[in-house]
């Protein structure tokens, strides 16, 4: 393995064999199981840029995500999509490349929403600039958001730039019987629902809200439901499910054995679902195929025309 200290030395690693792939604390092992020189970005590491004032950060691609919630955390700021695998290790870059939002999703949107700008290699060296570090910016193709899933297939990721929230003033979490038609009228609510989760069994359901504690309290007996510890959303965060799969509504009752999450469009499991991408584990990659969509193939003739990285298809 290879382990670059300065984004220089990150070009050189890709240009240093025929097939690469960038990989962080590897808390997602199975993304990048493949034939190739793996290029590890835990010495890119470190914010190299904080502006409370402006609500972004821009920070190496290795750089533990538990020391990016710290210091957004000492400012009263944080990253609303719940990043996952927190405790575990996982990098900023592995995010990105990864597209793995947690249960905030749901009210505030994934990765995708909150990324802003990239520097990367390509597979022809170049360390490219794309986006910006403003979150008004309208310049060029938006390839940060294009690298969010793509899993290191189109290059190696050596430094983000994220927009941030306020942090709000209090949390509530309440546990209540599950039904399918409670959840749909929650998720349409004027309440705002922060996140809505259905832990693994499908009997129950769990409601974030976030706001004002005298409002929340408000709410709260309006809502109904029993009041439980905030932490169960960190014992989610680091969730031990192996597998990824995007659902719809009417699916939930067919995954007992998942954690669903973001209001039904998710599912976590221990077992192969229908359709889904393996995190961890000896499945492949893809399982019940991949979507694929025409603007791949043109971008990755643009970044990587020689598969110096492995295809999307590569398991």
């Amino acid at each position: 393995m290879i382990a670059p200290s300065t984004l220089t030395e990150l070009r050189d690693a890709v240009l240093s064999a025929p097939r690469v792939i960038a990989v962080g604390a590897e808390t997602k092992p199975r993304l990048s199981a493949v034939e190739a020189v793996k290029i590890s970005t835990r010495q890119l590491s470190g914010i190299t840029e904080y502006e409370p004032s402006e609500f972004t950060f821009t920070a190496l691609a290795g750089t533990p995500v538990r020391e990016i919630i710290a210091a957004l955390d000492a400012k009263g700021q944080y990253l609303p999509f719940d990043p996952m695998l927190v405790e575990a290790g996982s990098t900023i870059g592995g995010v990105v490349a990864s597209g793995l939002s947690g249960p905030g999703r749901f009210r505030y949107g994934g990765v995708r929403d909150f990324i802003l700008g990239v520097r990367f290699v390509d597979g022809m060296g170049r360390l490219l600039k794309l986006g910006g570090k403003v979150v008004k910016n309208a310049a060029g193709f938006d390839v940060p958001k294009f690298l969010v899933g793509s899993l290191g297939r189109f290059g190696a990721i050596g430094e983000v730039t994220f927009k941030v929230f306020p942090k709000p003033e209090s949390t509530l979490t309440l546990q209540m019987p599950f039904s399918a038609e409670k959840m749909g009228k929650l998720a349409n609510s004027r309440f705002e629902i922060d996140a809505l989760d259905v832990p693994p069994g499908g009997e129950t359901m769990l409601v974030r809200l976030a706001g004002p504690a005298k409002a929340l309290e408000a709410l709260a007996k309006e809502i109904g439901g029993k009041i439980i510890d905030n932490a169960v959303w960190r014992e989610i965060r680091e969730t031990p499910w192996s597998f990824k799969t995007d659902i719809t509504p009417d699916q939930i009752n067919d995954f007992k054995t998942a954690h669903v999450s973001c209001g039904g469009n998710v599912a976590l499991s221990n077992t192969p679902p229908p359709r889904g991408m393996t995190l961890r584990g000896d499945s492949p990659l893809w399982i019940g195929g991949r979507p694929r969509f025409a603007i791949e193939d043109t971008v990755k003739q643009a970044l990587d025309p020689q598969n110096r990285f492995p295809t999307l298809d590569n398991n």
